[in-house]
């Protein structure tokens, strides 16, 4: 209980300050994001590991429900759970447990734009984030993100930490309009306390987005090690795979004050190591349930540019409804 306490104390007072910090900066937002609204939803997520002599797969079979919670001026509050239905991977793991929740809010401050956001994020961090987003032409724009958190899983039973451990990347985007490609780069100290860089180039459909992309990072190229030149380093930290983002149908639909429907995107990566010392390099988190590549960090209405420039996936059309 005293752990309970403790983190909802510290939510609770970087909550008070977020929201302080947020509502004295000057903001614009459209008008039409002032309804408030909730959406419940689900994904499922799967996956096999073949590494075993005994089981040719273990598998991993969840359902990710969850809701927003549209406050108006994009304030946001989200909550997101899984709960599994077939579990031949780890016995430990909790048949359902909450992964994330979490309450953000979006403004434009001059030029630049700017999420911040509290709670329990992904990959079982908690604490506070915040990240900018610079446009500076149509085919430019500059990123960074902060963030300090701690661990907090309910994966397998309670595991907590003070929130004391800091991340942030800062690095730029290229977006080419007439083949809706983008390039991003950036570098960066990541949730392990490794650090490390990132490059990848994606190109952006109707309704799905495809990225290739490479990474290094200093511990699993061995930086430190005695007799390991940069060289040597770079090959051996060098990772990287492909990233696909699909959203999910229907593309047409009505917006009520209470929505259902499936989740907006399913998403994969595949990295071409990804095992060992590779696993958890340049890991970060992500703040919204629905994050994607190709939607990136801020709402379509606030932010123009990149894919967000191209058609809508999908188009809503308001549904009066019956007191």
């Amino acid at each position: 209980m005293k752990q309970i306490y403790l983190l909802f104390r510290r939510g609770a007072i970087g909550g008070l300050v977020l929201a302080l910090l947020l509502a004295s900066m000057p903001q614009k937002t459209m008008a039409q994001d002032n309804k408030p609204s909730i959406d419940f939803f689900s994904g499922v997520n799967i996956s096999l590991v073949d590494m075993t002599f005994f089981r040719q797969y273990n598998v991993l079979l969840n359902l990710t429900p969850g809701f927003k919670f549209d406050m108006g001026k994009h304030w946001q509050l989200a909550a997101q759970g899984k709960v599994y239905l077939v579990n031949t991977y780890n016995n430990s793991i909790n048949t359902a447990y909450l992964s994330m929740l979490v309450l953000s809010k979006e403004l434009k401050a001059g030029p630049v734009y700017l999420k911040g956001s509290t709670g329990l994020f992904s990959n079982a961090r908690y604490g506070f984030d915040i990240k900018a987003f610079l446009p500076v032409t149509e085919w430019l724009a500059f990123e960074a993100q902060a963030g300090c958190t701690g661990l907090l899983s309910m994966a397998a039973g309670w595991a907590m930490s003070p929130i004391g451990r800091f991340t942030g990347t800062i690095g730029g985007d290229i977006y080419i309009p007439r083949w809706n490609t983008q390039l991003r780069g950036i570098i960066g100290t990541y949730v392990y306390t490794d650090w490390g860089f990132e490059a990848e180039a994606m190109r952006h459909f109707n309704h799905a987005s495809i990225g290739l992309y490479a990474k290094w990072n200093n511990i699993a190229g061995q930086l430190n090690r005695e007799g390991v030149t940069l060289a040597q380093s770079l090959m051996k930290g060098m990772d990287g795979g492909f990233k696909i983002a699909i959203m999910i149908p229907p593309y047409k639909r009505t917006h009520r004050t209470v929505n259902f429907r499936p989740a907006s995107n399913f998403s994969t990566t595949y990295l071409l190591r990804g095992m060992d010392e590779y696993r958890d390099a340049n890991r970060l988190y992500q703040t919204d349930p629905e994050e994607n590549i190709r939607d990136g960090w801020f709402s379509r209405d606030l932010l123009q540019w990149g894919s967000h420039t191209m058609e809508p996936d999908f188009k809503y059309q308001e549904k009066e409804e019956k007191e």
